[in-house]
């Protein structure tokens, strides 16, 4: 790009020519390895992660039924002009920064900055090809090639490993100077390199369905060499803060939901219904995830037009439809696209886990601009609840080292237990206290509760698809946030089963991939659109129309 010139410049040069000499291929905003700051621009790879998590992430938990999707039919729901933004971040931020920072970092024997960048560098691989399938890559972050061509699936993944492991050589190194200005870690190389094994873990799990043989080795030798994430100080999540302004700090969530006005996002009546009564007593993190602002449910057509329509014929007796319950919790069904009542102040938001909101009280007051925890969330990435979900999915349907039932209760105990210690890190610590004084709630007692209760149903399951189901159920309640790994659950396992359908009886076949973005598929000349979204990615050879 020639970078635009004053007029008082352009006169000067023309006065003193042969003094005054100008690249006019140089953009003075651009990035390059003579004006870098390996630091401002580490963080800006971290800060545009950030942004890519959360554009992936919210189709995948609208599809799963975690948030209201707003489409009636599958095809609409996942439209290329859906994924512009996701792509863009993508390949003209994280990878173009990427291919930047790491020659820079290594020169410098900044190894730390280098493993991070890896690191990152492979879990957007991962995460594109488990979004589209097959993408560029090779022949991506060329300026001399416009219309690169795709790389296979499964050899993205091959070189995300690659990736991986020569981020843990760069986190083994010796850096001849301190720790990055790391976002994230604040340079601890330790966690960084927990987290590119636990990348490579969600990848083997991911290949099991197509190398069950491969991905059983690989896996024993990540739970023998004890690196993957553990405890809480490893989490792998993006902090967000709770100013308003210059920069607004907050979780994107929050932002779009506390306001005067409310609004933001529609909840699901599916997830909040499971969390509110599939127990038989609510799920003890209800209360951190929701944030109710009234505790009655509606009874007038104009606010919620389904209160006086009928289930429909093909949702079975047990699909929640309408309300999920009796006390206020307002979302939407499944693939509901109805109009926009005056409700913002009225319908259920995000709570303090994980988008820094308010904790349910059973106040029923509305949202406003502060409230809560001022947005002072994460974005839950890769937990260490995570990690015990997958390999207990792992020892039940690979026989991979450890047992399935004690990994499955440390997984839902550490789910509990950060859910508990984010919320109670924010200015709703008091409130949390207060309310379980009045109320005689005691934490510890509701946890095991909810423990021994699906402990029981996991000993009563009478099959290894039955087992699997209360893993993968446990796992999406935890997902809370996340719905990359709750679209890659749900297509590698079918779990949840028996899933709230559409309202429209025929939506369209479930998405097994989204669609290229539109922008890809105008401007790269070899770019060719899948024929429809039901094209599986590499490693999902689950029969089709196993999903709904």
């Amino acid at each position: 790009m020639i970078k635009k010139i004053s007029t008082t410049l352009l006169v000067l040069c023309l006065v003193v020519l042969n003094s005054c000499k100008l690249d006019l291929l140089d953009n003075p905003n651009a990035v390059t390895t003579s004006n870098t700051d390996i630091n401002y621009l580490l963080n800006q790879i971290e800060l545009s992660y950030a942004g890519h998590f959360n554009s992936l992430s919210d189709p995948g938990m609208r599809l799963t039924r975690m948030l209201n999707q707003g489409s009636a039919i599958y095809d609409n729901a996942v439209s290329p002009g859906n994924f512009d933004g996701a792509w863009t971040t993508a390949y003209a931020a994280i990878l173009t920064d990427v291919k930047t920072i790491i020659p820079l970092a290594e020169k410098a024997e900044l190894f730390v900055h280098a493993g991070i960048a890896r690191t990152l560098r492979a879990s957007v691989l991962i995460n594109l090809v488990d979004a589209f399938g097959d993408v560029p890559y090779t022949e991506a972050i060329d300026p001399t090639n416009f219309n690169p061509g795709v790389d296979a699936g499964a050899t993205i993944y091959k070189s995300a490993l690659t990736e991986l492991d020569e981020a843990i050589k760069n986190f083994a190194a010796t850096s001849k100077a301190g720790a990055p200005n790391d976002l994230i870690y604040a340079g601890n190389a330790d966690s960084w390199t927990r987290v590119a094994n636990t990348l490579k873990l969600k990848i083997y799990l991911n290949m099991r369905l197509t190398d069950a043989a491969g991905s059983t080795t690989a896996i024993n030798s990540l739970i023998a060499g004890g690196k993957l994430i553990s405890t809480a100080t490893q989490n792998f999540a993006f902090k967000f803060g709770s100013n308003l302004t210059n920069p607004d700090t907050r979780h994107p969530r929050y932002g779009g939901q506390y306001s005067s006005t409310g609004g933001g996002d529609y909840q699901s009546n599916s997830y909040m219904g499971t969390l509110y009564s599939s127990k038989g007593f609510p799920d003890p993190r209800i209360r951190y995830y929701f944030y109710r602002q009234t505790i009655k449910n509606p009874t007038d057509v104009n606010a919620l037009r389904c209160v006086n329509n009928s289930k429909p014929a093909h949702y079975s007796d047990s699909d929640v439809f309408c309300l999920p319950s009796t006390v206020g919790y307002w979302g939407r069904d499944h693939l509901s696209n109805e109009g926009i009542p005056p409700d913002g102040l009225l319908r259920t938001a995000w709570g303090v886990y994980p988008a820094g909101g308010s904790f349910d009280n059973d106040a029923g007051v509305p949202v406003s601009l502060g409230a809560g925890g001022g947005g002072a969330g994460i974005h839950p990435i890769m937990m260490r609840s995570f990690v015990d979900f997958m390999l207990a999915e792992s020892a039940l349907t690979l026989g991979t080292t450890g047992v399935a039932k004690d990994l499955l209760k440390s997984a839902i105990e550490k789910s509990m237990a950060d859910v508990r210690t984010l919320a109670l890190g924010t200015n709703e610590s008091g409130k949390i206290a207060t309310f379980e004084a009045a109320s005689g709630t005691v934490w510890a007692s509701e946890v095991t509760k909810y423990v021994t209760k699906v402990l029981a149903d996991y000993d009563a399951a009478t099959t290894n698809s039955q087992k699997l189901n209360i893993i993968g159920t446990e796992y999406w309640l935890a997902l809370h946030g996340n719905g990359i790994e709750s679209y890659n659950l749900y297509r590698r396992t079918g779990k949840p089963s028996n899933q709230q359908p559409a309202l429209d009886p025929s939506p369209g076949g479930f998405p097994r991939s989204y669609y290229y973005p539109a922008s890809y598929i105008t401007r790269n000349a070899k770019a060719v659109q899948k024929a429809n979204v039901t094209t599986s990615v590499f490693w999902d050879n689950n029969p089709a129309g196993m999903l709904k």
